[in-house]
């Protein structure tokens, strides 16, 4: 069972943890598994070690963990790799990088592993253990028969070497396991506090490497901490449960472990679990729906604590090299982090706003605005002209989140240029029409609305009418924002200019 160390010892353990944490250059990583894509999870894990080890200007690694075979997913190696770089996390080591301590893919590492696997079968931390899967499965069906915790006997511990040796030569296939101790081993998680838990009460002695010669998770995780000189390990609270076994492990071999953090979870606003059915887990559909990375950066970074929220402050958009100079362990809270989706839209929103002041990121946003102008409306005349996109740029930063809704139908008369081969207008009333606007200083939608009433009773004509045919003039469309919404969207100029090229 867990055991929750009191609180006067939790919190002078963290004070020294904190000091100690502020005199170390830190050399951390992040392991995944190549089993399909980076989630949101997979990204808060990441980002936390890159600030840490950006903030203290330490090394930040990348590992790819691939030791089961079965569960990898072909290509998902590079598109890890690449969904990291969208978001701005730089490795100084890794796969693509290169480095003094790999390789970097456990896979490439299997040499390591055997070396290291004879040594704690030469101190008598580990041995060779000849069970079937047959026989492990009926111990596991007669312990939920009989309501008991699942786990391994541990039989193969107390063979003799003489049955190992027959064994051998029969050619019998084994992994190897590690002796667990029944002693209660105890840590200080630098988020959670001290923690105490004895593996042996739930588990029977877990295996070390399979028989097929792969390793399994938690050696390869710890030979690979140890040799790859790792100060910190920052990693999902999930991993909280093994962590004092691989501290048995790291005791075996007479290693000095690192320290260990532990992050929260990450659940919806109402608290549930985040789904892999819905699209609030894939980075990548993130980046495809049209998130700025920098926005969904400070979105994690928002719901997930390690930094100082100023209350009523309200939200301000952070740079990476920001975010590392505030970042703090001890801000990091307990408890599950809270997304709040409202949060990400604002923060595209502020990221949108940035892109704007800045003269080369606002050419490539008109530029990918025009291509999806151009891939959305293909078949149709569209006026996106350079000056014509920044304006609607400049316009719509207040009211939408992201550059995507501005090619939705909603808005597609902003693009689509009317034909006006079949409207017919009463030209001498549009005649009118273009000097009265033409006079109209505020061209807002409030003031354009008036105005166009008064017009409308001024020449005895209906108001929807009126309405209609602008509408019919403006945009070609039946259906749509208002006619005063769509006029000042458009702009006093392009409004004009639409008015006259039905008269001309």
């Amino acid at each position: 069972m867990w055991t929750f160390i009191s609180k006067p010892t939790f919190v002078l353990s963290k004070h020294n943890l904190c000091r100690t944490l502020k005199t170390i250059v830190p050399r951390v990583r992040f392991a995944p598994s190549p089993t399909g894509y980076l989630h949101l999870g997979g990204l808060r894990t990441a980002l936390y070690n890159y600030l840490f080890s950006k903030s203290r200007g330490g090394v930040f690694i990348l590992r790819i963990e691939d030791t089961d075979q079965t569960r990898k997913v072909e290509g998902s190696v590079n598109a890890l790799i690449n969904d990291l770089e969208w978001a701005g996390i730089e490795c100084n080591e890794g796969p693509s990088k290169g480095g003094n301590y790999g390789p970097y893919i456990q896979s490439e590492r299997l040499n390591i592993y055997r070396e290291y696997i004879e040594k704690l079968l030469d101190n008598g931390s580990a041995y060779k253990c000849f069970c079937t899967e047959r026989r492990l499965n009926i111990l596991r069906r007669d312990a939920i028969r009989s309501q008991r915790i699942p786990k391994y006997d541990n039989k193969c511990r107390s063979l003799s070497h003489a049955d190992i040796k027959e064994k051998m030569n029969a050619g019998t296939p084994y992994c190897i396991r590690f002796k667990l101790s029944s002693d209660c081993s105890s840590f200080e998680d630098l988020i959670y506090g001290g923690i105490a838990y004895d593996v042996s009460l739930n588990e029977g002695d877990p295996v070390l490497m399979k028989s097929d010669g792969y390793p399994t998770y938690h050696f390869a995780n710890v030979v690979d901490d140890y040799l790859m000189g790792i100060t910190h390990v920052l990693r999902g609270v999930e991993w909280q449960i093994s962590t004092t076994k691989h501290l048995l492990i790291y005791r075996a071999f007479g290693w000095t472990p690192p320290q260990f953090g532990h992050l929260p979870l990450i659940v919806n606003a109402d608290g549930t679990k985040l789904s892999k059915r819905q699209s609030d887990v894939k980075v990548e559909d993130y980046r495809t729906k049209g998130i700025y990375p920098l926005a969904l950066v400070n979105y994690i970074t928002l719901s997930g604590g390690g930094f100082e929220h100023v209350v009523g402050e309200g939200i301000r958009l952070k740079t990476m090299d920001e975010l590392a100079e505030e970042f703090q362990i001890d801000k990091i809270t307990s408890h599950p982090s809270r997304l709040n989706p409202d949060l990400l839209e604002e923060c595209n929103r502020l990221e949108l706003k940035r892109h704007l002041k800045d003269d080369k990121l606002t050419k490539s946003l008109i530029i990918n605005l025009q291509n999806l102008i151009k891939n959305k409306y293909s078949n149709e005349n569209l006026n996106v002209s350079e000056e014509h996109v920044k304006s609607v740029l400049l316009w719509a930063t207040s009211r939408i989140t992201r550059i995507e809704e501005l090619v939705t139908p909603k808005f597609a008369f902003l693009w689509i240029l009317p034909s006006n081969e079949n409207i017919e207008v009463d030209r001498n009333l549009f005649e009118k029409l273009i000097d009265n606007l033409e006079n109209l200083e505020r061209f807002e939608q409030d003031s354009i609305k008036d105005n166009l009433r008064h017009f409308s009773a001024e020449n005895d004509v209906k108001f929807p009418v009126l309405m209609k045919m602008i509408r019919s003039v403006l945009s070609g469309l039946n259906e749509g924002p208002s006619v005063a919404e769509m006029m000042q969207l458009l702009g006093k100029y392009q409004s004009l200019e639409r008015i006259k090229a039905v008269i001309r």
